[in-house]
């Protein structure tokens, strides 16, 4: 048998592992942005083309390099990180494994310029695809350029994969601000397509999470500091009534290396318990100092992933640090030592002639006759005066069984394909004839504001109003999506949102499918959009809010769920927009609502699997009154 295993040649090999270190225009820029960093540079510039595709280019005023370290930083395996493997576990720069620069060349057009400090001229070394070009002296101020150009020009499989270049730019804007955080005392700025994106001048840790996220992160600071002799901690966490629906403002840095640990970022949460609105996540930036030797970094091709030596410590420390925080801030909730804590008897409930009652469950009112004996209507007791006077009920929604017939075959045939519920309704009992008058002329009933009550022949009928708005509003959205359809409302004043440079960017990636949602947005200046349309049918109320919480909930179903971005899309606007259409409704808006949500394809349950109506037999109910 002849021998089949052979050497495979540098180029091939270069191309190999650059499929693992180069992944996208972003991961060059990381790679770059890191190097800059390493060579201790004081000012760093990052300029991209067509989204990274075209050119990347990185400027520093770094230590530089010699002619022949320029040629050597192209071989792989070549660094100046590390010489020994007890220097593998004593890693503190950001790079070590000396893959970067030959993997980048192998798939791209690089030009190096580079001068190391102390000399009187730089070399300029221009390679592709692993083959060197030329190499000359040039001109240039201390310090390194790099330009890569045209990338993965060479393996076009690859850059047929790339993304849309909203979709890369955001991914560029993320590496790019984690570098920025990592080294406030270092100055950066992006351009983009010649267009300045960031400035990010040197400064405090605060200033540049101000610089970055905004002037309005300002406030809601709280610093975060703790030393041990085993790790020190050091940063800011945001305050819980600025929590977000997305978990992408949340940084945890290792010895100034960003890493994602969803260990750590269990105990920040724990520390922030009772605190959180329902489904929020805190904002924060901590930084972990930690003995090298202590933890292993080489355990993710990017570099993102580590393990601790000890992580039960460094949990324990970090929830301690944030929790600390909090209440340094008297932010978390304190305990009262002086309260008597020994229970108190139960006294019975006492109801004043002037107490306010709460009158939002619309109910017969109780009102004296001329007999002196009571009897009931339609009405609610005007409890605010502490009068006995009836105010009339507003009967104008009411119905008789014929407004219901239309919607007959709908909700039996919804309730037979969707829902085990079909099993409560026979044959003969057709949906509508079961839905008898109550009392007062009127088909449903509102609950707080939040529930709507049905009489059915077999029992109540009890409709989450939000959830079967967020139902109606999803298939709404998802057939206007589809068919590029949605009706538009002009503002009569324009309002202008300045958003974050990746908040903008996703803008602008979903632009075609906001305009399809009847939104109508322009770009105005940098980072800043105009809005002179919302879709119809959302009140006029905060446009800013409305977008900004639009976008963080994409953000989350983007890390929560596996789908594409019309579904992410229609989703995240029937939740946000379904938030705003609650409170007080009148008979036919009721009656309307029903109608719309039965009329849906899986009227049983919003997108994300809630429930939005549930039954209770008239078993059930009996059972509540102990009744056999």
């Amino acid at each position: 048998m002849a021998d089949i295993i052979r050497l495979l040649p540098d180029y091939l090999a270069n191309q190999i592992a650059a499929g693992e270190v180069v992944q996208r225009p972003a991961s060059v820029v990381k790679e770059l942005l890191e190097n800059s960093v390493d060579a201790q540079s004081t000012s760093i510039q990052l300029i991209v083309k067509d989204a990274g595709k075209q050119l990347i280019q990185v400027v520093d005023n770094g230590l530089g390099m010699t002619e022949t370290d320029a040629r050597m930083c192209f071989e792989r395996h070549a660094t100046s990180k590390i010489k020994t493997t007890e220097d593998l576990f004593r890693i503190k720069t950001m790079g070590f494994r000396g893959e970067a620069m030959a993997s980048i060349a192998a798939v791209a057009q690089v030009e190096l310029k580079t001068r190391a400090r102390g000399t009187e001229l730089g070399t300029c070394l221009t390679i592709e695809g692993n083959e060197v070009l030329k190499q000359e002296p040039v001109a240039m101020a201390e310090g390194t350029i790099v330009c890569v150009k045209n990338l993965f020009f060479n393996v076009p499989a690859r850059r047929n994969f790339l993304k849309s270049n909203p979709v890369e730019m955001r991914h560029i804007l993320d590496e790019f601000q984690r570098v920025a955080l990592a080294n406030p005392e270092m100055a950066f700025t992006l351009y983009q397509n010649e267009v300045e994106v960031m400035n990010l001048p040197a400064g405090k840790l605060s200033q540049r999470i101000v610089s970055i996220f905004g002037k309005e992160y300002k406030e809601q600071l709280a610093a975060c500091e703790e030393t041990t002799p085993f790790l020190t901690i050091k940063g800011y966490v945001g305050k819980p009534e600025h929590a977000k629906k997305s978990r992408g403002e949340q940084f945890f840095f290792v010895n100034n290396r960003y890493i994602k640990s969803q260990y750590l970022n269990h105990a920040v949460l724990t520390a922030f318990e009772g605190l959180l609105p329902k489904d929020s996540f805190p904002f924060y930036v901590l930084f972990l100092e930690i003995a090298p030797e202590t933890i292993d970094i080489n355990v993710h091709p990017t570099k993102t992933e580590i393990k601790f030596e000890d992580e039960k410590t460094v949990y324990a420390i970090v929830r301690a640090a944030v929790k600390q925080s909090l209440g340094l801030h008297n932010i978390a909730p304190s305990l009262d030592f002086g309260a008597d804590v020994n229970y108190i008897p139960l006294q019975p409930m006492k109801f004043p002639a002037s107490m306010d009652f709460d009158t939002s469950f619309t109910s017969p009112a109780r009102a004296p006759q001329a007999g002196g004996e009571p009897s009931y209507s339609g009405g609610r007791t005007n409890a605010a005066s502490g009068s006995n006077t009836v105010e009339s009920r507003a009967t104008a929604g009411s119905r008789d069984e014929s407004y219901f017939q239309p919607s007959s075959l709908r909700y039996a045939q919804a309730f037979a394909e969707n829902d085990e519920t079909a099993k409560l309704f026979t044959d003969e009992e057709a949906f509508p004839a079961t839905l008898g008058s109550m009392t007062g002329g009127s088909k449903t009933l509102q609950v707080h504001q939040k529930y709507i009550l049905v009489q059915v022949k077999s029992g109540l009928m009890m409709v989450d109003q939000q959830a079967a708005q967020e139902r109606i509003l999803y298939e709404k959205y998802s057939l206007a999506l589809g068919k590029r359809s949605g009706a538009s409302q002009q503002l009569l004043f324009p309002q202008t949102l300045q958003l974050s440079p990746s908040d903008f960017s996703l803008v602008m990636e979903l632009s075609e499918e906001f305009s399809a949602l009847g939104f109508v947005l322009h770009e105005f200046g940098q980072n800043t959009i105009a809005v002179n349309g919302i879709p119809a049918e959302i009140p006029l109320r905060d446009e800013r809010e409305l977008i900004e919480g639009l976008l963080e909930q994409y953000k989350n179903n983007l890390s929560t769920l596996k789908v594409d971005r019309q579904e992410n899309l229609a989703r995240s606007m029937a939740k946000r927009v379904a938030s705003r259409l609650t409170g007080r409704l009148g008979d036919q808006e009721m009656n309307a609502l029903v109608d719309q949500l039965f009329a849906c394809k899986v009227p049983n349950y919003t997108p994300g699997g809630q429930k939005t109506l549930v039954i209770l037999q008239m078993a059930q109910l009996q059972e509540l009154f102990g009744r056999n």
